[in-house]
């Protein structure tokens, strides 16, 4: 799988689904699987049984991951979705720029 179009700690909208239109922040990235875990978004309930570390049991909900398709990054500038592209900075190193506005993410 190719490397993924957002990191952790981007802000995120998702373009398709049950929660299109949500922003969240980004918390895990699951590259192998071409998946990402946002804050907030996609919540499922799951059955704990009481274990040492997690002395009550019972139903916890938690983020479930969703596709990185379903997802496109808020640009910074406009605060609307955009798409990612990679540019070569002058000292030889890469960073993400926003197609929307054209503005540098970050470095890669």
């Amino acid at each position: 799988m190719a490397m993924a179009h957002v990191r952790r700690g981007d802000t995120v909208v998702v373009v398709a689904g049950k929660d299109r239109g949500k922003r969240g922040k980004v918390l895990r990235v699951v590259p192998g699987k071409g998946r990402v875990v946002v804050e907030k978004i996609n919540m499922i309930k799951k059955h704990q049984r009481p274990t040492q570390k997690l002395r009550q049991g019972g139903i916890i909900e938690r983020e479930g991951a969703i596709h990185l398709s379903n997802v496109m990054l808020v640009d910074p500038q406009t605060s609307k979705p955009t798409r990612v592209g990679v540019r070569e900075l002058a000292d030889g190193k890469k960073a993400r720029i926003a197609r929307r506005s054209g503005e540098i993410m970050d470095k890669a």
